[in-house]
């Protein structure tokens, strides 16, 4: 099984100038080997579908032309790791492999500014405590050590706004292991009492309900900046391309878009963090994203919740700590069901918070009953998983446990410093 843990500490500023410009100067030859490949795979392609004779395009064939032509053609990669071309053509194949694969759409040409990248495999770097000896540059101080004992795999550099990060990949032991040996083991991931399962109700105006009754306010980090947001906006709209003031502003703005992040992603972090050490098996809804931003009314506050990261987050967390996550389809009336008796409403509008059951007289909060009836649908497909008889009551569910293996199996630790 793959764990991965993440952490993003703040940069220490040593070295700045020189550093900044190795790893932009890096990343961009990582950006032109990616777009070159592209390109080309794309002009390959096309001559293949004219002559089926000439061999089709792949990774390994592109890396060999352009290992062939670099050096006359673009002596400027010669400055930088041999890495960076290389493992962004990699990167090119693995994305057209998630492309045939149905899982990703077609690869786009990357943007400067916006894919700020670039690759390390493991005998191109070492790490020595707090720092990190990056190739064609020396040794580099990170906010922090590595946490995770394992063989290191690969690492991957990139720009945050104004910051720079190295994403560390450790194949560990699974879970990863981040405490001391002489310390006590962190107990905290066993359920309580009546803790065994619960359910959550994403929404608007709270983050997340739980079947506890337990409600958690989201942050909303993008309304309450909203105000600064425009104001950096229209302030860098006013000035000249191509002028160091605009490119000021323009970094002032990227730190604040990547504040709104990192508040929505800390939030995210804690609230995962929390489901996955009290309970065992966790019952959400399938949310179909990107038909709720379809509405324009609910686009703006559906994004600033995070529901996709939410999802993935409490996925891989449940499983590090052996719980499990049942996933109702999304169709299942969770909100409009009496968790009492089951009666189904066919009509509740999003406006009436409350309702009382036509069949059994049960006052209900709507978004309590809906994370009520995710609870019980959760653990009856815990039940039906397990072989015995459950209440299914004709849902799709898709329940995602943890490996029951007891063995120590071989993993993927991943930690994110700045550097």
């Amino acid at each position: 099984m793959t764990s991965r843990a993440k952490s993003k500490p703040r940069r220490e500023p040593i070295n700045q100038s020189s550093g900044t410009r190795h790893f932009a100067r890096t990343s961009g030859t990582a950006r032109f080997a990616y777009n070159w490949a592209l390109a080309e795979w794309q002009r390959q392609y096309e001559a293949w579908k004219a002559d089926n004779s000439l061999p089709k395009p792949s990774q390994a064939a592109l890396r060999r032309q352009l290992n062939a032509i670099k050096r006359e053609r673009f002596p400027w990669m010669l400055e930088v790791t041999k890495c960076a071309p290389q493992m962004a053509i990699i990167q090119l194949g693995q994305a057209f492999q998630n492309f045939f694969a149905g899982r990703a759409k077609y690869p786009k040409f990357r943007k400067k500014g916006v894919h700020d990248r670039f690759t390390l495999t493991n005998d191109q770097f070492s790490v020595e405590g707090c720092r990190i000896r990056i190739p064609n540059l020396g040794w580099v101080r990170m906010r922090e050590s590595l946490r995770f004992a394992g063989k290191i795999m690969s690492a991957t550099i990139s720009r945050v706004a104004d910051r720079w990060f190295v994403s560390i990949v450790v194949d560990t032991e699974d879970p990863p292991k981040r405490r001391p040996e002489n310390e006590p083991r962190d107990k905290s991931h066993v359920p309580g009492e009546y803790q065994g399962a619960v359910g959550v109700d994403l929404g608007v105006s709270a983050l997340a309900t739980l079947s506890t009754a337990e409600v958690i306010p989201g942050p909303k980090p993008h309304k309450a900046l909203l105000s600064r947001l425009r104001r950096l906006s229209r302030s860098l709209s006013r000035k000249q391309k191509g002028s160091r003031n605009r490119q000021k502003a323009k970094a002032k703005l990227a730190r604040l878009h990547a504040r709104i992040a990192h508040i929505r992603l800390d939030a995210l972090h804690k609230l995962t963090t929390a489901l996955a050490r009290r309970f065992h098996t966790i019952g959400i809804e399938d949310l179909s994203v990107r038909g709720m931003l379809a509405n324009r009314h609910l686009a703006r506050s559906i994004a600033d919740m995070g529901f996709f990261e939410f999802r993935r987050q409490l996925e891989y967390k449940a499983a590090m700590r052996g719980g499990q996550v049942a996933v109702a389809d999304r169709f299942y009336a969770s909100s409009k069901t009496c968790s009492a008796c089951g009666e189904k409403l066919y009509d509740l509008p999003l406006s009436v918070r409350e309702w009382t059951c036509p069949s059994c007289g049960v006052v209900h909060d709507r978004d309590v009953n809906a994370a009520v009836n995710l609870k019980n649908m959760a653990v009856s497909s815990l039940v039906a998983a397990c072989g015995e008889e459950g209440d299914g009551s004709g849902r799709k569910t898709g329940v995602k446990p943890a490996s029951m293996k007891q063995e120590v199996s071989s993993g993927l630790a991943q930690q994110s410093l700045f550097v």
